[in-house]
């Protein structure tokens, strides 16, 4: 699969970041729309992430031709403060008019008896049938996902993006698109999330990221270091790879 090349964006802060991440996704969506009549994108959590969401409120998008997916979730009970499901509906979700079939919720734990394997599969069998539905399969490891128009990242400081830690056998999966996690190393210890393989079939892979303390992780990442010790390196998309970062993020990366 094609990888594309990497560029970043600098901003003075987190607040320049998401609105233009704002600004480019509802551009990509429209385009998206115009050329296949939907758009799909995966959407992410965490203070920038929640803060996107939250900017995209108020803007003209046709959501009704919108299909939306999650990153990764935790695997908790349904409802759960924790779940990113619901943070993403009180940030936008519940405020816009998603068609409850174009939106694509990761099961909760109080589902399927709590088995995150089978919770995990099944995720992976929806994003099979949107494919298809779809009609804009790509292959992804042993797998098939739909080639989503942007995936968004937030990341963590030891470069984890999704559920996907350093020297985890999730950020080492290269088959499957989906898989359970039992140990985060941040808690919720469960969750089920998408693999490099499943994010690296996306058209645009954008990355926003803010805060000193993730300097390091962004020039591992925009460097290409090893995907094993920085997850974030791991992560490219098919037309383009846009690191969103505030000057604080930056730090480490060359003028």
């Amino acid at each position: 699969m094609t990888v594309a090349p990497t560029s970043v964006r600098r901003f003075d802060d987190a607040d320049g970041l998401v609105a233009a991440a704002a600004n480019d996704l509802v551009a990509v969506i429209a385009e998206a729309q115009a050329d296949r009549g939907f758009a799909s994108i995966v959407i992410t959590g965490g203070t920038n992430g929640n803060a996107l969401s939250d900017a995209l409120r108020g803007r003209e998008i046709d959501w009704t031709r919108v299909d939306v997916f999650f990153g990764d979730e935790r695997f908790v009970r349904d409802g759960s403060p924790d779940r990113n499901e619901r943070q993403a509906r009180e940030a936008l979700l519940d405020h816009v008019p998603v068609d409850p079939d174009n939106l694509y919720r990761f099961p909760a734990a109080d589902e399927f008896n709590g088995d995150g394997d089978l919770a995990a599969r099944v995720y992976a069998e929806r994003l099979v049938q949107n494919a298809q539905r779809r009609g804009n399969a790509v292959r992804a490891g042993a797998g098939v996902v739909p080639q989503f128009d942007v995936h968004l990242l937030g990341m963590g400081g030891e470069g984890h993006i999704n559920s996907l830690f350093p020297h985890t056998p999730a950020v080492r999966e290269s088959e499957d698109t989906v898989v359970s996690v039992t140990d985060s190393p941040k808690p919720p210890p469960k969750r089920l999330t998408l693999t490099l393989p499943a994010i690296c079939a996306a058209r645009r892979v954008w990355f926003l990221v803010s805060g000193a303390e993730k300097s390091q992780a962004v020039f591992a990442g925009v460097g290409g270091a090893s995907p094993d010790d920085w997850p974030c390196a791991g992560a490219h998309g098919t037309l383009e790879t846009v690191w969103y970062v505030d000057e604080s993020a930056a730090a480490d990366l060359p003028r």
